[in-house]
């Protein structure tokens, strides 16, 4: 007999019948479930089947709490877009006699993720797990019965990869099927082109899909570990329909097509809930669309796990020690600012904090953190946010981004005040963010003694693992290094194969500098001292700079010199 993996679930039956537990929570009565029960009684079905067939409770409702009695996780597959390999992994009728939908294969982890009604059908794990072989796992997710039904029939009647959508566009035999089929709008090849084409996006790690639309054909990318790769070019006239589907999606106006909008979208990919952030705008060759892809699984590491150095890790967490005053984050767009301030909140979030963000938008959804989401409507803007936090009895605040002299004397008032307070700034250093705060406004007289530290960081990607290869570096790569030419010192470099589709890179590590505000840095702020002064006085207390950090990254094999030199200003090194 094959064995099962079941990954995340318990596996022993609650001890509260189903039936007292939906009373408990006050979703039927006592008398609804007497009836329910004499029912059950007459046809022998779930209880959770009569139920809902009563009309006594609605089919997600009767999903969650199978879930949370059973302690499995439950999915809403009226959001799911299922993994075309998945699908082909389990027959439909597998599928179907055992009220089972495949929604994501691991190639990585080998475990097939299923949505079942009843996760404890042992015989319906057994059947599909000797389907499987025994090197496959199964992980499993409750939905409700109808809902996998009806998933059922929608997903295993069409062809969901990119390219036999296309063939079917190009050959129009789904035109003819759409008709006999009562879900017109899905049934439709370029509402499923641009589902299959999100699906492929997440499934490749990017962070944003680009549709940009040209004279004759329309191009879409992917940003895939910080660089722009185009994927696909399709001809023009599919562009008007994927348009409207991907305003649908968003909730954007149809009928706006000169205005930018913006948007988001809501789904759940490979058994996970991911989010989308949409923009448009309108072009020479009509309407381009950006969407930044918002994965929470990825978007909250823990602090250890950010690849720093042992002692900026212990700096960082010193600096959050200290209870009131600013830590900033700098970067350029797309340097990871957002992900590594999540990471420090999430490092101080307890019960015994309140903490309170206020971000244009809110990107990532963290519990007991009270999170707020800038609005125009509202005339809630980062100042008048601060100024309302203030009031909300907080200890931490968070403000997405520091961007003109109201919000960062807002800012710094709530630091002086006795709160602690996170946020970003454009800059390229992080000694370059106090003349920046200048430029903005800020006198030096207030940042003195109010700023904490300034973290400054960067992404550069990872050299793949499967194919990097080593080489000897030559006497100008050890200049740059720092290294000792009569030392023999070995670096990598990319290749290219499967695993990272011929890139040579798969994934990406923050690059940081951490500048801890320490009483003499606070007295040359306040009296102007120049640039050289500052970075002097830093290194003298063990600041070491971007470079330094890129160059330990490349002396430990996890990226390449000619990575670091794309991301990095090397110069000053053979200076």
């Amino acid at each position: 007999m094959s064995t099962i993996t079941v990954r995340k679930l318990q596996t022993t039956a609650p001890s509260l019948p189903l039936g007292e537990r939906l009373v408990a929570a006050g979703l039927i009565t006592q008398d609804q479930l007497q009836v329910a029960l004499t029912e059950q009684t007459r046809h022998d079905e779930p209880l959770g089947r009569i139920l809902v067939k009563l009309g006594l409770i609605s089919e997600g409702v009767m999903r969650d709490m199978l879930g949370e009695s059973l302690g499995h996780e439950s999915i809403d597959l009226s959001t799911v877009i299922p993994d075309p390999d998945a699908l082909k992994m389990v027959p439909k009728n597998i599928a179907r006699r055992y009220h089972l939908l495949p929604i994501n294969f691991d190639k990585n982890e080998k475990v097939l993720t299923l949505a079942m009604a009843d996760t404890f059908n042992v015989v319906a794990l057994d059947q599909t797990a000797a389907l499987l072989g025994s090197d496959i796992g199964i992980a499993t997710l409750v939905a409700g019965e109808a809902e996998i039904e009806a998933a059922i029939e929608q997903f295993y009647q069409f062809e969901l990869s990119i390219q036999g959508i296309l063939r079917e566009i190009d050959t129009g035999e789904v035109d003819q099927l759409s008709l006999a089929i009562e879900n017109e709008e899905y049934s439709h090849p370029l509402i499923r082109l641009v589902d299959a084409i999100l699906a492929d996006a997440v499934k490749r790690d990017a962070s944003d899909i680009h549709f940009e639309p040209e004279a004759g054909f329309l191009r879409v990318r992917y940003r895939i570990d910080g660089v722009l790769r185009q994927v696909m070019a399709l001809h023009r006239s599919y562009w008007p329909g994927m348009v409207v589907r991907l305003k649908v999606m968003a909730k954007m106006n149809i009928a706006e097509t000169r205005a930018p909008q913006d948007g988001r979208v809501s789904l759940s990919l490979a058994g996970r809930p991911i989010d989308f952030r949409v923009a448009c705008q309108q072009t020479t060759h009509g309407e381009n669309f950006v969407l930044r892809v918002l994965d929470r699984k990825k978007g909250i590491v823990p602090l250890e796990k950010l690849n720093l150095a042992k002692d900026t890790l212990t700096t960082i967490q010193v600096m959050m020690a200290r209870p009131e005053g600013i830590i900033l984050v700098t970067g350029p767009t797309g340097s990871g600012k957002t992900t590594t301030l999540y990471s420090m909140l999430n490092f101080r979030n307890e019960e015994s904090v309140n903490i309170m963000t206020l971000e244009d938008p809110v990107e990532y959804p963290m519990s007991m953190i009270r999170q707020t989401s800038m609005n125009e409507a509202a005339k809630l803007d980062f100042a008048n946010g601060i100024r309302s936090m203030m009031r909300q009895d907080p200890d931490i605040i968070l403000v997405g981004e520091i961007r003109d002299e109201e919000t960062a004397e807002m800012a710094f008032r709530a630091a002086m005040t006795g709160h602690q307070v996170f946020s970003t700034l454009h800059t390229n250093s992080a000694l370059g963010a106090i003349p920046r705060l200048i430029d903005i406004g800020v006198k030096p007289q207030i940042m003195a003694g109010n700023i904490i530290g300034i973290v400054a960081q960067r992404l550069v990607r990872r050299l793949c693992r499967h194919c990097k290869k080593a080489y000897a570096p030559d006497a100008t790569e050890q200049r740059l290094l720092g290294t000792d030419s009569s030392k023999p010192v070995m670096l990598y470099r990319e290749a290219g194969c499967d695993a990272c589709s011929n890139r040579g890179f798969k994934g990406r590590v923050a690059v940081i500098e951490v500048l801890k505000i320490n009483a003499d840095m606070d007295e040359m702020i306040a009296r102007g001292a120049t640039r050289k002064e500052m970075l002097a006085a830093a290194q003298q207390a063990g600041f070491r700079d971007l470079a330094t950090d890129a160059v330990r990254h490349v002396l430990s094999g996890v990226t390449s010199l000619s990575e670091i030199s794309r991301v990095v200003d090397l110069t000053t090194r053979v200076e």
